[in-house]
């Protein structure tokens, strides 16, 4: 087992921890938002959409400052300088879930919703639900990684089964694109940026469970 596990379990209630802890469920929340958000454009709800962009940006801001607070506090820590730089980059990557959800609330803040056809708009619906499946998977990773490890690389393999599932919606909405007619270029490239922002987010789940996987082997 490597230190920074015995380290997570010596140390379950230290301030670092519980960061690191609040950060996760920030970012999830801000993935849940942004379904929400994409939910409330579909249906042409621009007050409920503008909200949960705004708790998007508000909350993103609210991650970063905590990713800061982690790397000042594991920074005065113990841990060695590999262990600190493990967990230094499981919190930046669990990070760009947060970022990439604030680009893509951008995105969608700039795309004329009623201008998409039907059936790119249920593409949309299914590539944020499965990207929300994505971020709720990398949260229960990590916490088993800090709370129970002998169950964490399970939980790695989760996410990544959530990632292929994106991968799969996106290859679908790349060929349903070809096919549907869009009013505008401006409104094809909006749509293609939406999709990819997404799929960036399940890629950054991933490369958080992929960090984890590191941590859990590392001797």
């Amino acid at each position: 087992m490597s230190e920074l596990i015995k380290w997570f379990e010596k140390r379950r209630e230290t301030k670092a921890l519980q960061t690191i802890q609040r950060h996760l469920a920030l970012t999830t929340g801000i993935v849940e938002d942004l379904e929400k958000a994409v939910d409330a454009s579909i249906k042409g709800d621009e007050k409920e959409m503008l909200g949960c962009i705004q708790r998007v940006a508000s909350s993103e801001r609210e991650a970063d400052a905590l990713r800061r607070k982690v790397m000042d506090d594991v920074s005065k820590g113990e841990l060695s300088p590999v262990d600190r730089e493990d967990l230094m980059h499981l919190v930046k990557r669990v990070d760009m879930v947060a970022d990439w959800s604030r680009e893509s609330t951008r995105v969608l803040n700039a795309l004329p919703m009623k201008q998409v056809p039907k059936q790119i708009q249920k593409e949309f619906m299914k590539m944020v639900r499965s990207v929300k499946g994505c971020a709720i998977s990398l949260q229960k990773c990590v916490n088993k990684m800090m709370t129970k490890p002998e169950e964490a690389l399970q939980a790695a393999d989760a996410v990544e089964r959530e990632e292929e599932k994106v991968d799969d919606i996106h290859e679908n909405a790349r060929k349903l694109l070809g096919k549907e007619e869009l009013p505008k270029a401006g409104i094809a490239i909006l749509v293609s940026q939406l999709f990819e922002a997404m799929e960036m987010i399940a890629d950054a789940c991933e490369d958080a469970c992929d960090q984890v996987r590191i941590i859990m082997i590392r001797k």
